[in-house]
């Protein structure tokens, strides 16, 4: 074969390669940002119900369920308060500054993205006055840039929070808000690079609940396993912790409570002192939450069963 021709075939070669892998990708970012999807999949619009019709939680009391948002102090979440009235807000400023107001929410450190904010709410309320429900999202509403990952046409956090089933997240004790499982549950099977060495232990390794001692990726739970084999066998599962993006949740009352509140606080101290950076700490936590309320280390639940127990968008 000539130079010439096999340079043709070479870069005919090249150029096919190259073309299934825009198409992988692109099919894998339409997966992932489908706003359409998520009407088509349940054939109902999730525009049919309004914030003054927002279920209470089994037995609760008028508003007895409350957002906990973290915010830049330069952040519009107006939209907080004026598109979701019939909750309470808790709305922490997480980089303070000298203008900010003396009764504002504050974080203790600017770090693990909306982590620090989380588990601020929960350590400074643990003791007084957490309601049923609590939402933990973060403080954009809206926009394909920032909210991709917003489970709802539109991208939209107010139509997520409106159509929340409160009764089943009081039911299940923690509920991802994203059920479309790209990315997080794509490949549950591998481990996740976020737990390399000893993430997992040093996040929660001085917890003291039985969730996690008897968790099967536990220091505790290792030392019970009665052979090498079982012990191979866990060590292998540590790094696969898994769950949808991207740490918007809500949780009930009880299931914070079935914690005590000095793991929030060591867990708290974790993100404090770490050495990772503010993106990377925010990663590891956002593979964390369900596990701290009470979910498996893997944690993928079927999408169609998810939209319609999480947001009543039922397909039949």
């Amino acid at each position: 074969m000539k130079c010439g021709a096999r340079f043709k075939v070479l870069a005919a070669a090249a150029v096919f390669v190259g073309l299934v892998i825009v198409l992988v990708v692109l099919a894998d970012k339409c997966e992932t940002y489908d706003p359409v999807g998520y009407m088509q999949a349940t054939a109902i619009q999730w525009w049919e119900r309004n914030e003054n019709e927002q279920p209470l939680p089994l037995g609760g009391k008028a508003r007895d369920k409350i957002i906990v948002v973290p915010a830049k102090e330069d952040a519009d979440v107006s939209w907080v308060t004026n598109d979701l009235s019939d909750w309470q807000h808790a709305i922490y400023i997480v980089d303070p500054s000298n203008e900010t107001r003396a009764d504002s929410l504050t974080t203790p450190v600017n770090k693990g993205h909306e982590a620090m904010a989380y588990l601020t709410y929960i350590i400074d309320n643990y003791k007084s006055s957490i309601p049923e429900i609590v939402a933990f999202v973060h403080s954009h509403r809206d926009g394909f840039f920032k909210a991709w990952h917003v489970d709802t046409p539109l991208h939209d956090n107010v139509y997520a929070i409106r159509h929340l089933q409160l009764d089943y997240v009081k039911e299940k004790g923690y509920v991802n808000l994203r059920c479309n499982n790209n990315p997080g549950c794509k490949r549950p099977g591998r481990p996740n690079p976020h737990f390399v060495g000893n993430v997992w232990t040093e996040v929660m390794g001085n917890t003291s609940t039985p969730a996690f001692s008897q968790h099967p990726l536990s220091p505790a739970a290792q030392e019970a396993s009665s052979t090498v084999e079982d012990k191979e066998r866990l060590e292998m599962m540590r790094p696969r912790l898994w769950t949808a993006c991207c740490a918007q949740f809500a949780v009930s009352r009880e299931q914070i409570y079935r914690r005590p509140v000095e793991d929030y606080v060591k867990i708290r101290q974790w993100v404090i002192d770490t050495e990772k950076s503010d993106a990377k700490s925010g990663r590891v936590m956002e593979y964390l939450w369900h596990v701290i309320f009470g979910q498996e280390a893997v944690h993928c639940p079927d999408v169609d069963t998810c939209y319609c127990k999480v947001y009543g968008r039922c397909s039949s």
